[in-house]
């Protein structure tokens, strides 16, 4: 038991890495594409990855779960992912990535309302500090320019349509495998992603990309989207969802730093700060509070 609860964790921890790398990729594409096109290659790239998963896992859910699926697929893919990456044509990496950190807080407390139980003092005032650190990120000065405040009310926005996916998910990994829950999940939401995009800005390119760009949609999709979901939802069935969370702060670590050493982004001192209260926020909730998930069922 122990030993599967420390490859979850790695799991998870593995996911959130290679997740902060996704805004660093979907910076190179938008560079030659619109927000639509560019996701809707991450998305055909990630599906392509995981076409042969899509043969041998069969879905067995009943007409209640296929909602769930459905419902979880529409937010989590095609409105999760455009509101996201609108907000990062809007704004820096390393901006974006450091919103994230609010990830781990919001997964708490959504964890603890989905299982109706009660916050504790640390943990409420975690979700204050983390509110209080976005803030600071949001309202605070980029030497060089390049973030805006609507930009990263996106990126929260799209957390919060976040949380309801990953607790969804865990939710049907009680009862199926981790595996089906990621490739029919995913290859639904591609399925109405593409819909959406063709009707709404026409054929994506293909003449006229680069390589660079074909590179960076590839490992957004492959790395950074059919990896890393599977990586994490497999991760969510050996650990409670709250505990989980902590590793989240690898995503905004690993974007900022992305940001910052590569582009060559710029933070002012109130972003840093609020970063800095942010991952503190959520390593207090996840580490100090008492406040407790429930555990996922063994898959039957």
């Amino acid at each position: 038991m122990g030993q599967q609860k420390a490859l979850g964790f790695g799991a998870c921890a593995c996911a959130s890495a290679l997740w902060g790398c996704g805004f660093f990729f979907g910076k190179i594409a938008l560079r030659e594409m619109s927000v639509g096109h560019m996701v809707l290659y991450r998305f055909l790239f990630a599906v392509l990855a995981m076409l042969p998963l899509l043969r041998t896992h069969s879905p067995r859910l009943n007409q209640r779960e296929w909602g769930v699926l459905l419902a979880a697929s529409f937010l989590g893919v095609p409105v999760q992912f455009l509101l996201q990456f609108h907000g990062l044509s809007l704004t820096t990496v390393s901006h974006a990535s450091l919103m994230v950190g609010m990830m781990p807080v919001l997964l708490a407390v959504g964890a603890a309302v989905w299982a109706h139980e009660r916050m504790d003092a640390i943990g409420w005032l975690a979700l204050a500090g983390s509110t209080s650190g976005a803030a600071m990120i949001a309202l605070g000065r980029v030497s060089g320019g390049g973030s805006s405040l609507a930009g990263d009310l996106c990126v929260v926005a799209s957390l919060a349509i976040a949380l309801f996916w990953i607790l969804a998910n865990k939710q049907l990994m009680e009862r199926h495998s981790p595996v089906t829950v990621t490739v029919y999940g995913q290859a639904l939401g591609t399925a109405m992603l593409a819909a959406w995009v063709l009707l709404r800005d026409g054929a994506p390119p293909v003449a006229g990309v680069s390589w660079k760009a074909w590179a960076a949609l590839a490992a957004s999709g492959v790395l950074c989207t059919a990896t890393t979901t599977l990586l994490w939802n497999w991760g969510l069935t050996q650990v409670p969802a709250s505990q989980a969370g902590v590793l989240l702060n690898m995503e905004p670590l690993m974007g900022s730093l992305l940001g910052v050493l590569v582009l060559g982004e710029r933070l002012g001192p109130s972003a840093w700060t609020g970063g800095g209260l942010i991952l503190v926020s959520a390593i207090t909730l996840t580490t100090r509070s008492k406040t407790q998930v429930r555990e996922a069922l063994p898959i039957p």
